[in-house]
């Protein structure tokens, strides 16, 4: 069989790369450049510095290198949802787009015209099949588990997918890679957004639309004015730092009202919610089911599951009521729900209450 490797020019990916060929596929490595000026270097993916290491893997390994430039796919799937998201007072997650548009979606098709029967990437997540159905599970390094960021997949992306790291440590692949000579072995994992290095996201987001965002009042949750904020971009729900309001108790974003730029504050004890709606909702495990169900749920990438009932609702978005109160459920990060270490489907906050 012949597979894609999806190499970032990272570690991860070139000890993937190195597995699939020692499995026995038929490898072509490929990398997604997605930013057009060499300047990017040092960008943690898609950069040039990125396409250079990738290949000199591929050479080492004796497999084919192509680069994909997927400068304006990116721009537009990844970038200006961003860019939009936050605008609309939501909080968004652009690898999760990144994985769903570029990943498995554009280099899904570049695979299938260079006659590709699977494509492999770095992730650290399993599949497994059963009883006909392609279940996506989480790494068994806990540590590194993103299945998370995968729940998008379909079925038929699954079956398609191999990821050759998820029974493995981040350590042991390091020392795979060691083993191996590989140039990337110590290469340091990629912690901010790539196309937001320095971290300063309302900067990038005023240089990318050319806008100024108009400064509001800050509220409490009776609708009291307790300040002036500098634009909705600033801010996200459970934010603390960065306010400049003096309280007699610590205050945090409760939530952005968008319609009336007002930035809610609240105590501590008012980011709690039970309750959150979800849409977009791809079911992996099963079909959305027709009763409510029983499960564990996770709102940020970060946090440990929590037991939740779930119940899916008329218009096909998912009600996810958890047993206790759950901090900062934010509109926009992605709500996936698990049974042991099975993910059962994902979707997008829209709401807390």
């Amino acid at each position: 069989m012949k597979a894609l490797i999806a190499m970032s020019g990272g570690v991860d990916s070139a000890v993937s790369a190195l597995l699939m060929q020692r499995a026995g596929y038929d490898c072509v490595g490929a990398t997604m450049k997605l930013f057009p000026k060499e300047e990017t270097a040092g960008q943690v993916c898609g950069s040039g510095e990125d396409c250079r290491d990738a290949r000199q893997v591929a050479l080492r390994l004796g497999m084919p290198h192509h680069v994909f430039e997927f400068y304006e796919q990116f721009r537009c799937q990844v970038m200006e949802r961003f860019v939009s998201t936050y605008e609309a007072g939501a909080t968004p997650n652009p690898c999760i787009d990144c994985n769903r548009h570029l990943k498995f979606g554009q280099l899904f098709e570049m695979a299938k015209q260079l006659g590709c029967d699977v494509i492999a990437t770095g992730h650290y997540a399993r599949i497994e099949e059963k009883d006909g159905r392609f279940l996506l599970k989480k790494g068994l390094d806990a540590s590194k588990d993103q299945s998370y960021v995968l729940y998008s997949l379909t079925q038929e992306q699954l079956s398609h997918v191999r990821f050759p790291l998820g029974g493995l440590t981040k350590q042991q692949s390091r020392k795979i890679a060691e083993e191996n000579g590989f140039l990337n072995a110590r290469k340091a994992d990629s912690q901010d957004i790539c196309f937001i290095p320095d971290g300063d996201y309302p900067g990038f987001i005023t240089r990318f639309t050319g806008k100024t965002y108009p400064a509001g009042d800050f509220v409490d949750t009776a609708g009291r004015v307790l300040g002036r904020h500098r634009g909705l971009i600033h801010y996200t729900v459970g934010q603390r730092r960065g306010l400049g309001i003096s309280a007699p108790q610590p205050l945090y974003v409760k939530a952005l009202d968008v319609p009336n730029n007002r930035v809610i504050l609240g105590t501590n004890a008012e980011l709690f919610q039970r309750t959150a709606v979800a849409g977009s909702f791809n079911w992996i495990a099963f079909p959305a089911p027709a009763s409510p169900i029983r499960c564990r749920a996770r709102a940020r990438y970060h946090h440990p599951e929590q037991p939740a009932t779930v119940t899916v609702q008329r218009d096909g978005t998912v009600r996810i009521v958890f047993d206790e109160p759950q901090r900062a459920l934010t509109p926009g990060q992605a709500m996936v729900l698990y049974d042991d270490d099975v993910v059962l489907g994902g979707g997008t906050i829209l709401l807390a209450e």
